[in-house]
């Protein structure tokens, strides 16, 4: 059994409710929300693949729209002990899902700034988003393989968020004909 995975419920629009194969789990949005969702349904279910579906800002102009596998995730929001940018205290600076694919980096805030994009791009990201991160560490604790599917929604520059709104529905489609074209279902 697989397990899907989002964030909103809007990102799922496309799906219908039952898939075969698939147990589906809405995590809530932020690394938070991911991390428990995520870690109470490994401990209760067995599942041999993670299959997240969701929606990324691109920070990197040459990413064009489309559906993108996530390679590695860092986090934009934090600094090691020294200051350092884009560090964690205790956590590792990059998880990666062993696809081959783009960088993500997860932060706990929706980006939708220049300076910001400038920042974080900085760190080698290519797309940003509010859970792979956590998501990939979670499946990485329980030993599960985890493939992580984002549609590129947005520039993450001024009014991403209003413009998110208007294109998620567009891009649960794009998802849901890519998970048909991958798993046949």
């Amino acid at each position: 059994m697989k397990l899907l995975v989002a964030a909103h419920a809007s990102e799922l629009i496309a799906f219908e409710a039952e898939i075969p194969g698939f147990e589906r789990l809405l995590t809530g949005v932020g690394k938070i929300p991911a991390a428990y969702a995520l870690t109470r349904a490994l401990c209760e279910g067995d599942y041999d693949e993670i299959v997240v579906v969701g929606t990324a800002g691109a920070i990197d102009d040459d990413v064009e729209g489309g559906i993108y596998d996530i390679a590695a995730a860092i986090q934009h929001d934090v600094k090691g002990l020294d200051g350092t940018f884009g560090e964690h205290v205790s956590l590792p600076s990059r998880v990666e899902t062993g696809s081959e694919g783009m960088v993500i980096a997860t932060g706990d805030h929706f980006v939708d700034d220049a300076e910001a994009v400038r920042l974080i791009r900085g760190l080698g990201a290519r797309l940003v988003d509010m859970e792979s991160y956590a998501l990939i560490w979670v499946a990485q604790q329980f030993g599960v393989p985890i493939r992580i599917l984002r549609a590129v929604s947005d520039r993450a520059q001024d009014g991403a968020t209003e413009l998110w709104d208007d294109v998620v529905e567009r891009c649960s489609h794009e998802l849901r004909a890519e998970i048909r074209a991958r798993y046949g279902v």
